[in-house]
């Protein structure tokens, strides 16, 4: 099992000093989100051949591996150039990811087209749901070669807001996709959008479950819906958090128990996005934390 940061709270940090910062807060391994020098959200990546360079001498320096890198591209807009650039993007990206030596990425569904192409937002109003998907499986048709090809592992997550936003269908997206090179990711801050049964719902996944994020969060739907207050009423706001372990409402012993239950070897990555005020204390406190649920329930090993 690999333990990872997302270092997005760091991303003031330059990539070279990334590394030293990550093996201070006790983690052997970085989950590379998005960040303006390297993949910045949804535009071509700010990469060259001195900044990979410098950056491996860096890793190799603090002893730290990239569990995984995430682009971020619209591959699911029904705005056909603007699909189109993803998928150019995320070629680029591949070749990066093979130029550091690593062997998985991660990424979300999608929200489809950017907010100036069409509404961000259709998974309630339903008026763009088939459209993203079908731009997605067009991506996919392009991307899935060359994902096996290079031997390259693919972790998708549905996010709050995306064209697929909940456990099913993504799972059965994910079976259909039918690559051992293409699996699935589940983040735990998204648990209440997936459903109530942590253990059923990571049984179900279980034949597709190579990654998971973690970070707690409350539970949305709790309190008769009131568990936060959004004006106007009805609004269509996606809210969720990504916050320390204890924290919110995410069962933890349901969710470690579970994963060692099935067999989970994957990535394990810390994904708290809420304290930059206290960054490196939330770092090291989340590692603490996952390795106290790893020995409880993996053992001491």
């Amino acid at each position: 099992m690999k333990i990872a940061l997302d270092p997005f709270m760091h991303r003031h940090l330059s990539l070279e000093e990334l590394p030293r910062k990550v093996k201070e807060l006790g983690y052997d391994w970085i989950e590379l989100s998005p960040r303006g020098d390297f993949l910045e959200w949804f535009k071509a990546p700010r990469v060259f051949p001195d900044r990979v360079k410098s950056f491996k001498k860096a890793l190799s320096s603090a002893d730290v591996g990239i569990a995984s890198l995430l682009p971020m591209y619209r591959w699911a807009s029904n705005d056909e150039a603007e699909r189109q650039a993803a998928v150019k993007h995320w070629k680029r990206a591949i070749e990066i990811c093979v130029e550091l030596g690593v062997d998985t990425m991660n990424s979300e569904f999608g929200r489809g087209p950017h907010p100036d192409k069409g509404s961000c937002y259709c998974c309630h109003t339903g008026s763009m749901i088939e459209a993203c998907e079908d731009a997605w499986w067009r991506s996919m048709e392009e991307l899935v070669p060359i994902f096996e090809r290079e031997d390259i592992n693919l972790h998708v997550e549905p996010h709050p807001e995306d064209w697929c936003e909940t456990l099913q269908p993504a799972l059965d997206i994910i079976r259909t996709v039918n690559s051992k090179n293409v699996k699935f990711l589940y983040c735990a801050p998204h648990t209440f959008y997936f459903g109530d049964d942590t253990k059923a719902m990571l049984r179900e996944a279980a034949d597709v479950l190579a990654h998971v994020h973690v970070g707690d969060t409350f539970n949305h739907k709790a309190s008769s819906g009131l568990r936060y207050i959004v004006n106007p009423p009805g609004s269509a706001a996606r809210v969720h958090q990504h916050l320390d372990i204890g924290q919110g409402e995410v069962p933890w012993d349901d969710f470690f128990g579970t994963l060692a239950e099935i067999g989970f070897d994957g990535i394990m990555t810390a994904c708290v996005f809420a304290w930059e005020e206290r960054a490196d204390h939330s770092g090291r406190f989340m590692r603490e934390k996952m390795q106290e649920y790893v020995e409880k329930y993996w053992g001491a090993k």
